[in-house]
């Protein structure tokens, strides 16, 4: 029999989309036999009932064991594949196919260390949501090919600033990891940004990282916009300790990104065949658009300089309520 491969995937009340995932991954058609593994920090809602009649292992751990990369380092440890793909709780794939197509980009390279597909938005998701996740992933493959990232051998000291972008994405929301290679790369214990972080690891180790754009999982987040600016300033915290990018703070530069960004939802949302053209809709996509990429902006100009404000400021504002 062949090697299985794991999916593996970090839970805390997962509720209903845990459901929806792990029966997505039941459905899966592959060669290969497939592993499920989830690791649980103190489910209260019956989510480790619910893994195990979907047939999962499940490790337990307290919630203040868990941390982005070290609990997937675990639930590699205890992983029996030779690529373990990771998901979140409320990641749930495409189609029937997701699982082979993310697989195959494995064998476009023999160095290949990562492979990640795309999200895609729900039905109902915002157009500010579905547009920017169409065309962040867009942007990776316009003509629909796979795409292989690696850094030369002179490149591999190049600072992370210049990985900011698509050259340095990969999501473990959607992302396999050659064990191989996470032997010699493991995820780094950092608060954020594991995924980002482990792949330029494994780029400056000698490996490889491909796209694969028909490996889709359908996952996006709508807020509010109290929830925007908190999630924003997750991610510029992120941002700031990889790369040492900072959202500009000029009140001018701040003004044109917002009304940049709230036109691109604009010109998105009439280009759609199932627009409604009505003024009130137009109105109501303008103002939404608005708010969202101030409350957005917001938090990125805020966690980017979160080191200096008061850490019970930055607990306030974390979505993860998180102060390291």
């Amino acid at each position: 029999m062949s090697s299985p491969t794991t999916v593996a995937i970090p839970v805390r009340n997962g509720g209903p989309a845990l459901a929806r995932t792990l029966a997505a991954i039941e459905t899966q058609r592959t060669d290969r036999p497939v592993e499920v593994l989830v690791c649980d920090s103190g489910s209260s809602d019956g989510s480790r009932e619910l893994a195990r009649r979907y047939g999962a292992q499940v490790i337990e751990i307290q919630p203040s064991q868990f941390s982005h990369g070290g609990t997937r380092n675990l639930l590699m440890e205890r992983s029996r594949g030779e690529h373990v793909v990771f998901l979140t709780q409320d990641s749930v794939p495409a189609d029937d196919l997701w699982l082979s197509r993310l697989l195959d980009g494995f064998g476009l390279a023999p160095d290949v260390g990562l492979v990640f597909g795309p999200y895609l938005p729900w039905s109902n998701a915002s157009a500010m949501v579905q547009r920017e996740l169409t065309d962040w992933f867009g942007s990776f493959s316009p003509d629909g090919s796979p795409r292989i990232d690696r850094l030369e051998s002179f490149e591999r000291d190049t600072p992370s600033r210049t990985l900011l972008g698509r050259r340095g994405f990969f999501t473990d929301a959607n992302g396999c990891v050659a064990r191989a290679a996470w032997e010699r790369t493991p995820f780094r214990d950092v608060p954020y940004a594991e995924d980002h972080v482990i792949a330029h690891d494994m780029m400056r180790a000698g490996f490889a990282k491909v796209f694969m754009p028909q490996a889709a999982v359908i996952h996006s987040h709508d807020y509010s916009a109290w929830g925007w600016l908190r999630r924003s300033f997750d991610e510029a915290r992120s941002l700031q300790a990889v790369y040492g990018w900072s959202e500009p703070l000029h009140p001018r530069t701040v003004l044109l990104n917002i009304w940049g960004r709230v036109g691109a939802d604009w010109r998105w949302a009439r280009a759609r065949p199932d627009r409604d053209d009505g003024a009130v809709a137009a109105l109501a996509l303008l103002g939404g658009s608005a708010v969202h990429h101030t409350a957005r902006t917001a938090g990125a100009v805020l966690g980017a300089r979160a080191q200096r404000l008061p850490q019970a400021l930055v607990r306030r504002l974390s979505l993860e309520r998180r102060t390291d």
